[in-house]
C-alpha cells in the first residue's frame, strides 16, 4: 500500500488509536524512522519499540492514526504541549496527511506546540517551519538516547 498510485486512490481517515492499534502504529513507526533517518541509530530494537507503544504510547499518550484501507499509515502522539511523534509511512508523504495531523495537533494544543526533531532531518525542519514552528534551540545530541544532534520547534499562535 506505500505506492504512490496506490496512496492517490485510497480515502484517509484521522481518529484517536486505541489498544488494537499498537502493533500497526509501532510498524509504521519503525518504517519511516528508517526511511528519513537512515544515518541515525536507532536506541531501541523493533521489539523495544513495539512494546513502547503497546504499553507506553497507546495507553498513557494521546495518540492518533491516519489509516487507509485498513493499514496505519500515520501516526500523531501528543502529550501535553509536546508534538512527541509524527510519523508517515513511506510513500504516504507528500499527501496532505501531515498537514492534516498537524492541524489537528494544533486545535489539540492551542496555547502552541513544542518538538524535537533531529537535525539532519531536514525535510522535517521544512515542514514544521511551513507549519509555523521556529526554531528555540539546537543541541549537540548528548541528551537524547541516539547520541545525535537536534533542534527544538517552538510554534505559538
Amino acid at each position: 500500500m506505500d505506492t504512490p498510485a496506490a496512496a492517490a486512490a485510497v480515502e484517509t481517515r484521522i481518529r484517536r488509536a486505541t489498544p488494537a492499534d499498537a502493533a500497526g502504529t509501532a510498524e509504521t513507526w519503525l518504517r519511516s524512522y528508517d526511511a528519513a533517518l537512515p544515518t541515525v541509530r536507532r536506541a531501541h530494537t523493533d521489539d523495544e519499540v513495539r512494546d513502547y507503544f503497546r504499553y507506553v504510547v497507546i495507553p498513557e499518550r494521546e495518540t492518533w492514526v491516519t489509516e487507509a484501507a485498513g493499514e496505519i499509515v500515520g501516526m500523531m502522539v501528543l502529550h501535553e504541549n509536546w508534538l512527541d511523534q509524527l510519523y508517515l509511512a513511506p510513500g504516504w508523504r507528500g499527501r496532505g496527511l501531515g498537514a492534516r495531523l498537524m492541524t489537528l495537533a494544533k486545535e489539540r494544543s492551542p496555547s502552541g506546540l513544542d518538538l524535537w526533531t533531529f537535525q539532519i532531518n531536514t525535510p522535517a525542519h521544512r515542514f514544521y517551519e511551513r507549519h509555523g514552528f521556529a526554531v528555540a534551540e539546537r543541541t549537540d545530541g548528548s541528551g537524547n538516547e541516539e547520541r545525535e544532534p537536534d533542534v527544538r520547534y517552538v510554534w505559538r499562535p
